[in-house]
């Protein structure tokens, strides 16, 4: 199931020593047994108070951590939620290496023979590098008897039913405009870099990767047996048809309108949009029961993609289907494909050292076997009183927005009734799933590293084919409670809050309201706004993609938020990289909106109501300050160039200045005044929730 979220990348703060000079790794690894020392939620050390925070808002807050903890080799950007990140890594680490020592023994099937022996087959480099590229060879095999397009087709259904996806993404979710029922959804694929402008153009930068990308589609063709020769020749004809089908793919800014990617067919008409593929025969080849209707993200693509396979060599289509299989496999094969791998990824984002194989192996049980890890990780770690505390934030979050849905003076009654049934209707999960994924018939071997990793991939496929005989279920979670991030479903109406979220920096119970409603509270406000940002306003009460708004009210909502695009627009990163406000903009409202929630809520505690002050600062200072820490980080200029291509989030220096300056709180309390950089004429402001 591909659900449909808004997730954002959380990057929030540590209070740790603005002196060292060495890695926060390693800052952590010598303070960790300190806890009597007293918490400083807001270290002045940690900031550039030689900074005006009317100037940069978030070099004044950050300034001096950021210099103080540069980033580690092997990350592409370092900050809080690295942090978090590293931190929640080493728990799972410490969770798999006990397990692994006791699944030798334990019950097949059970929690730990799972994951203890995937965990065990990812650290057995002896056995992984004895093996080279032989797990892969009766893949490229059978691809090599391929003969002709019906045997093109017949590979794409067997890896699809083994859980590799080539040239298209196959998905089972709810349909938009039937959130009650599972539909199959189509979507565009066939590329590997990951954004389409990076095939059709020909900057500096784009030129980088794809040479990057070249260099590694050589360096693999050789490494599994071609000559130097014919590695170059097939490297040239997967790029030449990766181009083609990157240049039929929609935009990510298009694919922002949810009307854009809802196209529903009746199968039998869809096979006459692409005649070289029967839909009727291949879902039912992919065990898919009948169905009548599909839905297309994008069928310009596929029309392309059908002409293409009936045009192109079928010699081409096997170069690509065998690219395809040893590039989605390198990085379970021995060191060489590895290091391969790695070192296209550094072109991309700009790490110079590889994560230490642990690290690399929990993270992939994490992503394989993830609510049978996160029994072990919320057992341990997870504090239900931390579920209390951040279930009155929201609930007063929601309370916040209600009163200040009713107060404004742009939309019409009608539309405000809407919203308001729309918002009393959100769902909350917190923590972790009330029923727990058991993974039945998921075989793990101890000495099967990839082996295991196909097997989990074809069970998934099977489980997921497997809803679209059954209503949704609201139940499922998008992602695991170990990750320390947050995501608002559309389909359902509903935010999630995993148990990685509520813990130290982003929420803490021995904390002041101005910290948590500032950290935590401004996360949850965001959550709940992009029920009502540009694509989640569409939808309604029960999640189904319709309109609820009045022209007018509409009108009047899209033009505050080309406000927000136009700010974001003006800016540029690395010199020449122009923000697309356009492809931000979702984030962008969900920022503003979410600070906007959270300062109202806290104004309604008793720490929001005094002027009593905490190391220094009042408490209005303190609640933005926790803020600003909510998006310290340092990004690599590789990872920030992919970043402002590729992803709606924006740069995080951008989202915690640009959001500041349309908060007029925040200009009292800092003393904001005209001359100051962030200055912005009240009537300039924007608000919109």
């Amino acid at each position: 199931m591909m659900l449909k979220l808004s997730c954002f990348i959380l990057i929030c703060a540590l209070s740790l020593s603005a002196n060292a000079q060495v890695s926060t790794k390693a800052t952590l690894q010598k303070h960790k047994h300190k806890s009597t020392i007293r918490k400083k939620f807001i270290d002045p050390a940690n900031m550039d108070t030689s900074v005006k925070p009317g100037d940069d808002f978030f070099e004044y807050a950050n300034g001096n951590w950021l210099k103080n903890n540069p980033i580690p080799p092997n990350e592409n950007s370092w900050g809080s939620f690295a942090v978090l990140r590293w931190q929640n890594t080493q728990k799972l680490a410490g969770l798999l290496n006990q397990v692994s020592r006791q699944s030798a023994t334990a019950p097949n099937g059970s929690l730990t023979q799972l994951l203890g022996d995937l965990y065990a087959s990812g650290m057995d480099s002896v056995t992984i590098e004895k093996l080279g590229y032989s797990p892969i060879k009766p893949d490229l095999e059978r691809i090599d008897k391929i003969k002709n397009f019906d045997d093109i087709i017949n590979e794409l259904v067997f890896e699809r039913i083994n859980g590799s996806a080539q040239l298209f993404r196959l998905g089972i979710d709810p349909d938009d405009k039937n959130s009650t029922k599972y539909i199959v959804n189509l979507g565009q694929g066939g590329t590997s870099l990951p954004n389409k402008d990076y095939y059709l153009t020909n900057d500096e930068r784009a030129k980088k990767l794809q040479g990057a990308l070249k260099t590694l589609m050589v360096k693999l063709f050789t490494l599994t047996g071609s000559t130097s020769a014919e590695a170059n020749s097939n490297a040239a004809a997967v790029y030449n048809l990766e181009s083609i089908l990157a240049k039929a793919q929609l935009s990510r800014v298009a694919m922002r309108d949810p009307h854009v990617i809802y196209n529903k067919f009746l199968v039998a008409d869809f096979n006459k949009i692409t005649p070289h593929l029967n839909w009727t025969k291949l879902l039912a080849a992919l065990n898919i029961p009948e169905q009548d209707s599909i839905l297309v993200g994008q069928p310009s693509f596929f029309k392309v993609a059908d002409s293409l396979l009936a045009a192109a060599p079928v010699e081409n289509w096997k170069l690509l289907l065998k690219w395809n299989t040893i590039r989605g496999s390198a990085v379970y094969l021995s060191s060489p494909f590895v290091k391969a791998t790695f070192d296209y990824n550094s072109a991309l984002t700009g790490e110079k050292e590889q994560l230490p194989r642990s690290e690399r192996i929990s993270k992939l049980v994490d992503n394989a076997l993830g609510e049978l890890l996160g029994q072990l990780f919320v057992e341990k770690y997870f504090s239900p009183s931390a579920k209390k505390r951040v279930t009155e934030l929201v609930n007063n979050l929601k309370t916040a927005l209600g009163d200040r849905i009713r107060r404004l003076d742009w939309m019409s009654p009608d539309t405000k009734e809407h919203a308001l049934r729309k918002l009393s209707a959100l769902a909350v999960k917190i923590g972790y799933p009330e029923k727990w994924e058991t993974y039945d018939g998921v075989i793990v071997k101890r000495n099967r590293y990839l082996e295991n990793v196909r097997n989990i991939s074809k069970w998934r496929y099977s489980f997921e084919i497997s809803h679209l005989s059954k209503p949704v279920d609201k139940s499922r979670w998008g992602i695991t409670p170990q990750t320390a991030n947050a995501y608002y479903s559309t389909p359902n109406n509903e935010i999630v809050f995993p148990a990685a979220m509520l813990q130290i920096p982003f929420f803490d119970l021995e904390a002041d309201d101005a910290i948590n409603y500032g950290a935590i509270g401004s996360i949850i406000g965001h959550e709940i706004t992009h029920g009502f940002d540009d694509k989640g306003r569409q939808y309604d009460i029960d999640g189904v993609l319709r309109d609820w708004w009045t022209k007018n009210d509409a009108d009047k909502f899209k033009a505050r938020t080309n406000q927000l695009i136009v700010q974001y627009n003006s800016l540029t990163v690395l010199d020449t990289l122009h923000v697309n406000g356009r492809l931000t903009l979702g984030e962008n409202i969900a920022d503003l909106g979410g600070l906007n929630i959270a300062y109202e809520a806290f104004l309604k505690t008793k720490q929001g109501q005094s002027a009593n002050r905490i190391d220094g600062f009042t408490p209005d200072q303190r609640f933005f300050l926790s803020w600003a820490q909510v998006w310290r980080n340092a990004q690599r200029p590789e990872a920030i160039a992919q970043r402002i291509l590729t992803s709606p989030y924006p740069i995080d220096k951008h989202r915690t200045n640009i959001t500041l300056t349309n908060i007029s709180a925040w200009y009292k309390a800092f003393n904001i005044k005209p001359g100051d950089k962030m200055y912005k004429k009240p009537e300039d402001r924007t608000e919109i929730w």
